[in-house]
């Protein structure tokens, strides 16, 4: 397919000549809601770090880990996904109302792409919706009438920020970004946390090299940076981690992969 004829069925407000985190994230994941932009920086990211894949399959693995906690063990039955991307399988709705089906989740993606084709995945879902929102503008996002529908402010709500906080400079300030989605919560409330680790691991240099040349994005920071994310909260066990030694189900935990260094992430409650 031409770029031309990709532009034909772009909706409003996308540029098909310019590539999209959640779209390159589809592209990744064998998709077909992403264009030849995107594809184009998939390619050049595998090339980069050939495990990239098997990273963002290992991150959407935590998210459903973290969402079957929340939900079973933590008893939460509100869900704000910030920077979802596009629907692909086992989203967060999918595995939050299998273990409860009363359970309401609200997908928030700056991408005009995503809540179009999220709807079509919802398909008249009562209790799920996505918003067209940049997740740094909190009252667009918390004021949205699709989520005040949905979710109530005065109850326990979990904050999915997955994949999201290294796409934001140090200027954006994404630290006092989750400060006040959190102060904005009540007590009782969950933040599920991530970001790419700064290290010597040459993968990590390799990718983040990559990221910020063919996006112009991903910041990559180290732990206490990370670990920031989660001030005046209290982590659930065991803390900050990387992601397949976090509440791991599929196999025992051990060496990691060079590519699972890659990205630390937890789980907290607010006090």
């Amino acid at each position: 397919m031409s770029l031309n004829s990709e532009q034909e069925w772009a909706p409003p407000g996308v540029d098909p000549a310019q590539p999209s985190v959640a779209r390159v994230h589809d592209a990744l994941l064998g998709g077909m809601e992403n264009f030849a932009s995107d594809r184009s920086v998939a390619r050049r990211l595998r090339d980069a770090v050939p495990e990239v894949v098997d990273l963002v399959w290992c991150n959407r693995a935590f998210i459903g880990r973290v969402v079957d906690f929340l939900i079973r063990e933590a008893g939460i039955r509100q869900i704000i996904d910030l920077g979802a991307g596009l629907p692909t399988i086992e989203n967060t709705h999918e595995v939050a109302q299998f273990a409860d089906p009363m359970s309401r989740v609200v997908y928030v993606d700056i991408d005009p792409m995503v809540e179009p084709h999220a709807r079509a995945i919802l398909n008249g879902n009562a209790y799920a919706a996505a918003i067209t929102a940049d997740a740094r503008d909190m009252a667009a996002v918390l004021g949205h009438p699709s989520l005040t529908r949905l979710i109530d402010l005065s109850q326990p709500t979990a904050l999915l920020a997955v994949g999201l906080l290294h796409l934001f400079p140090d200027r954006d300030d994404p630290h006092g970004l989750v400060r006040e989605y959190m102060a904005a919560l009540p007590r009782g409330s969950y933040l599920a946390a991530s970001n790419m680790l700064a290290s010597v691991n040459p993968k990590a240099q390799a990718l983040e090299a990559m990221l910020q040349a063919t996006m112009g994005t991903g910041y990559f920071r180290d732990r206490a940076s990370i670990a920031a994310y989660f001030d005046g909260l209290v982590l659930v066990e065991p803390g900050l981690v990387h992601f397949p030694e976090w509440h791991p189900d599929d196999r025992l935990p051990g060496p990691l992969a060079p590519y699972e260094e890659l990205l630390l992430g937890a789980v907290a409650r607010k006090p």
